[in-house]
């Protein structure tokens, strides 16, 4: 035994030199296969994150390709159900729309008609899709002849005014049906105004889906186009926020919060990370992030030229959004991801 252990300490010295020259920590080993990778993932998308914004328009048989935003249309209500019915099909669990109104003026005044286009949208959706979750976005840019989202008075959008015709909207879509109304505008109160105004209308069961973090951004232009809502002067920058404020997102998220809001939003997503990452550390309520217009655009336009691989990129993306710390996701590749996500 005694001429054995020089021997045993000997070997067991050299094993532990070896050991202290190989790394004990491998993260690869949890990367070779892709089995292992699904069983450590720490962000995962889903088509239950998914929101799918849609343009509703008067008429008959219209199903038109929005030429900026390739794979996104104008739809007419004849045609709706189908394209609800495919949406739902595909998993997702709710739609947001937006209106082109046959005539526009000074206040908006479809945007609160009782058969206004999104009202009858609404109803549209809720007969052919009952469990459908229906959001409405709740501004009055694509409705007013100025293309502002407010009452405008000698060249100044009027904030206070402009609360009564946002009430008067959320109460018209909480009638025709809807489940969340969506407030856009980013005047101040207009959380408050719609929440009092909906409520005390007995639709105290309808949620509000606060754009509380809405930045005036360059990242709106196919939007504009779609939605029929660029300004006709001047621009937004006096009532959204500056892209370079985080911190003042929080306030206007804590505000809208304050106000009833149900669940808030940062609006866009791609140059906003941060911001979403900060709002989520704050606020334990349910956060949206809205992939907007020129984000779906950039990459529509790359896939097309060959440059890039669009399932790829629109996958990573869009697990950025969520791994940043959004519940929900806005955004026009719903339908294509729920598609991906099944294969």
């Amino acid at each position: 035994m005694s001429a054995e252990q020089p021997i045993d300490r000997l070997r067991l010295r050299r094993e532990t030199e070896e050991a202290e020259e190989t790394p004990l920590d491998r993260p690869r080993r949890l990367r070779r296969m892709e089995g292992l990778r699904r069983l450590v993932r720490e962000t995962r998308l889903s088509a239950d994150d998914l929101i799918y914004p849609l343009f509703v328009v008067h008429g008959q048989g219209i199903r038109e390709e929005i030429e900026s935003m390739p794979g996104t249309y104008h739809w007419s209500l004849d045609l709706l159900p189908a394209e609800v019915e495919e949406v739902a099909g595909l998993g997702i669990p709710a739609v947001i729309l937006f209106g082109i109104p046959a005539v526009k003026d000074a206040i908006g005044s479809e945007n609160f008609d009782e058969h206004g286009i999104v009202q009858e949208a609404i109803r549209t959706i809720k007969k052919a899709v009952p469990e459908l979750v229906v959001i409405t976005d709740v501004c009055m840019c694509q409705y007013t002849d100025h293309g502002h989202c407010g009452i405008v008075e000698d060249g100044r959008v009027l904030n206070d005014e402009t609360l009564e015709v946002l009430a008067r909207v959320a109460v018209s879509h909480a009638a025709a049906g809807a489940d969340v109304v969506a407030p856009s505008a980013m005047m101040d109160g207009q959380v408050a105004a719609i929440r009092a105004a909906v409520d005390a209308a007995g639709f105290t069961q309808v949620a509000i889906l606060s754009y509380a973090a809405k930045y005036a951004s360059a990242f709106y232009g196919p939007f504009r186009e779609a939605a029929e809502s660029t300004p006709q002067f001047g621009d937004r920058q006096g009532y959204q926020m500056d892209p370079a404020n985080a911190r003042e997102a929080l306030r206007e998220v804590a505000l809208d919060i304050e106000e009833g809001a149900d669940m808030v939003m940062v609006k866009p997503a791609l140059a906003y990370l941060d911001v979403i990452r900060q709002v989520r550390e704050a606020f334990d309520h349910p956060l949206a992030a809205f992939s907007v217009s020129a984000e779906y655009a950039m990459v529509k336009a790359a896939a097309q030229r060959g440059w890039i691989d669009e399932r790829r990129i629109t996958l990573e993306l869009l697990t950025a959004i969520k791994r940043a710390g959004a519940d929900m996701i806005l955004t026009y590749f719903a339908k294509d991801v729920a598609r991906w996500l099944r294969e």
